[in-house]
């Protein structure tokens, strides 16, 4: 199954819809200019900090040879990655997201779908970390067993999830990623815990998103979370609103979509090497390059967080019960005394 990640308006009954922004609005470049000065501080602003730093991939520049040249890794790497990270420590500098970790920066600018100004270069760093760890010299073949069970159990096959994630990389339109997300067993409604959780409940998913725009920011719901003949469809929701102080409420965002693999389909990623020749390289990245092991690492890790996940939740719901019946039982007691006075009387 294939998720989309596909910018339409859509009501929420939490939240109003107002469409798609399109391009960023005066207004919303004069609100970021005041909120930077905002949270300027008294450092010269000609001192750029090192808030994000540039990680070269764990493997040398010509090691994915002759399936990614080294010509090409000095250009995505060592000029895309890299402006990438510099424009966002320029964009930070000073301001109350200086200082903060890559996912948090992520979050706060997201701004619910309208995004602020550092959104874009901080998800392209995050993001390009992401696929360098992706892939390694000597990749491709399977995945290890369990990762292959659970594979086979929600595609049908490992060559179905192949031909699918294939079909997500080469259908997202113009630049973007394609990514394989394991999606937790949670529902994002307001007080609600899933009542019969299961580990059937918690899927392997893949979906496309476009330019920056990386699972991080997804959660998904009944209005977000869309079947479409056999496509699940992840729908941005597109709020107003802005954004002038970090909210760690923020940090929920994204809970439910755990990334374990992606492919940057972005051109600059492999024109050098394949020209316009996507689906080649797409073919070359999973028989060739693919880290089985690093995806099965980030799958161990997201399988922890959800247990964790549903341990607070269930410990939150006993809580709310405690409270209510504590509550409960101060009202009875109330009424019992009131009624023994009047008795008295």
């Amino acid at each position: 199954m294939v998720a989309t990640a596909t910018a339409i308006p859509l009501s929420s009954p939490l939240f109003p819809c107002h469409g798609i922004h399109r391009g960023r609005s005066p207004f919303r470049s004069l609100q970021w200019t005041l909120t930077q000065r905002l949270f300027r501080r008294r450092a010269s602003l000609t001192t750029i900090t090192a808030s994000v730093d540039l990680k070269p991939p764990s493997y040398p520049l010509n090691a994915l040879e002759p399936h990614m040249s080294k010509e090409t890794l000095e250009y995505h790497w060592g000029k895309h990655h890299r402006t990438y990270v510099e424009n966002l420590n320029k964009q930070i500098v000073g301001t109350e997201l200086d200082g903060m970790i890559l996912e948090d920066i992520i979050l706060a600018t997201y701004n619910k779908g309208v995004f602020l100004p550092p959104f874009n270069n901080a998800a392209q760093v995050w993001n390009h970390e992401f696929f360098w760890e992706s892939m390694k010299p000597d990749g491709g073949g399977k995945p290890s067993e369990e990762l292959l069970e659970l594979i086979d159990r929600d595609f049908g096959s490992f060559e179905k999830f192949i031909n699918e994630f294939k079909l997500a990389a080469s259908t997202q339109f113009g630049s973007g990623w394609a990514w394989l997300v394991y999606k937790a067993n949670r529902l994002n409604v307001g007080n609600a815990v899933n009542p019969c959780p299961s580990d059937t409940d918690k899927k392997l998913v893949i979906v496309k998103s476009p330019n920056a725009v990386n699972p991080l920011v997804w959660d998904y719901s009944v209005s977000d979370l869309i079947v479409v003949g056999s496509f699940y469809v992840v729908s941005i929701i597109y709020y107003t609103g802005w954004c002038t102080k970090y909210d760690a409420s923020m940090s929920s965002h994204g809970d439910s979509l755990q990334p374990l693999l992606t492919i940057d389909v972005w051109e600059h990623a492999y024109y050098l090497d394949f020209q316009n020749r996507r689906p080649d390289y797409i073919t070359t990245f999973m028989e060739k390059l693919v880290s089985w092991e690093a995806v099965s690492s980030r799958l161990e890790l997201a399988k922890a967080w959800a247990t964790e996940r549903e341990m607070q939740e269930e410990k939150r719901k006993r809580e709310e019960e405690e409270a209510e019946l504590a509550e409960n039982e101060a009202v009875e007691m109330y009424v019992e005394s009131d009624t023994d006075d009047s008795e008295a009387e």
